[in-house]
């Protein structure tokens, strides 16, 4: 059963830290690149941060040097450490791998996402 169960968001302050989980289950998470996405109020679901099965990592422009992504293959776990959070990271954040990819560049699953709030 295909599972992407997210988690660790909440509301923080300008400058703080949250760190995402995301346990994926079924079509071999392993084996693929693993994204996080998120989406703020009335936005579309955009990319955030990218890491191949071997761990290179990539990010969008905005948030280099502020977040982290990770992986840990043994337990099907995506990390996002974010640190140094600003208003315009809060969104629904997230995950999927190539494992859920479909034919037309997106994803054929997605998971409930995890809430970040970014306020004072």
């Amino acid at each position: 059963q295909v599972q992407l169960v997210e988690s660790g968001g909440g509301l923080v302050q300008p400058g703080g830290s949250l760190r995402l989980s995301c346990v994926a289950s079924g079509n071999g998470f392993n084996r693929y690149t693993a994204y996080w996405y998120r989406q703020a109020p009335g936005m579309k679901r955009d990319l955030v941060a990218a890491i191949t099965s071997s761990g290179g990592a990539h990010y969008i422009d905005s948030v280099k040097g502020r977040f982290t992504i990770s992986r840990d293959n043994a337990n099907s776990t995506l990390i996002l450490q974010m640190n140094s959070l600003k208003p315009e990271d809060t969104a629904v954040y997230y995950c999927n791998h190539g494992g859920l990819a479909d034919p037309l560049g997106g994803f054929v699953f997605w998971g409930q996402g995890t809430q970040v709030t970014v306020s004072s």
